[in-house]
């Protein structure tokens, strides 16, 4: 009988290389034939999932985004339900600071990607925004609903929109060494307390 091949494991476990590599040694050093050595695969099953770099970096950006996902849904699912829209805002804005190596990881490669696409027409034409354009979606939704925690007047996609630029520039002054994670987490949680001004005691 042949042996079924897990192409979805496949795509992981080069994504994965790809991880390891760029928070090693930076996102610049990224090449397919190094990446094949880091996964310990050959080159040319690194060309046959990801026909260019473009695309083996964005695919690894979903890669880490889903990881993100299901370490916030875990920490969801660790708190008493039913979730206050407060918890639920601060669970989501915890986990998009570098405080492990993840995390860590993740916010290296973004921003890294973020920064090669300003010159790089390949890479800017993959949609990389799309994750954080649906984060800050979900954030506006949360908040939309509980309006009646907010200070009057308050507009939610544009608290949304505040919250998630705060907690991207505190991610960076992690990854630069500026602050450490405990104190970030103790910036967002005061900007918290000044937004959910009508929310009951926790």
């Amino acid at each position: 009988m042949p042996r079924t091949v897990d192409h979805a494991q496949r795509r992981a476990m080069i994504a994965e290389g790809l991880v390891r590599l760029a928070a090693r040694e930076g996102l610049h050093s990224v090449t397919m034939r190094a990446v094949a050595a880091e996964a310990g695969v050959s080159l040319r099953l690194v060309q046959y999932y990801f026909e260019t770099k473009a695309a083996l970096l964005h695919a690894t950006l979903l890669h880490l985004e889903e990881a993100s996902h299901a370490r916030w849904r875990e920490r969801l699912a660790a708190l008493p339900g039913p979730v206050p829209a407060r918890r639920f805002v601060e669970a989501l804005l915890a986990e998009a600071l570098p405080t492990d190596e993840r995390s860590r990881a993740f916010h290296l490669v973004w921003t890294s990607y973020a920064v090669l696409a300003m010159t790089e027409p390949d890479l800017a034409a993959q949609p990389f925004v799309a994750g954080p354009r649906r984060l800050e979606r979900q954030l506006a939704a949360t908040l939309r609903e509980a309006a009646g925690e907010l200070p009057e007047g308050a507009d939610p996609a544009a608290e949304a929109a505040r919250l998630l630029a705060l907690a991207h520039g505190l991610g960076t002054s992690v990854l630069v060494g500026q602050r450490t994670g405990d104190s970030a987490e103790a910036v967002l949680r005061y900007h918290v307390d000044r937004l959910f001004t009508r929310a009951e005691p926790a």
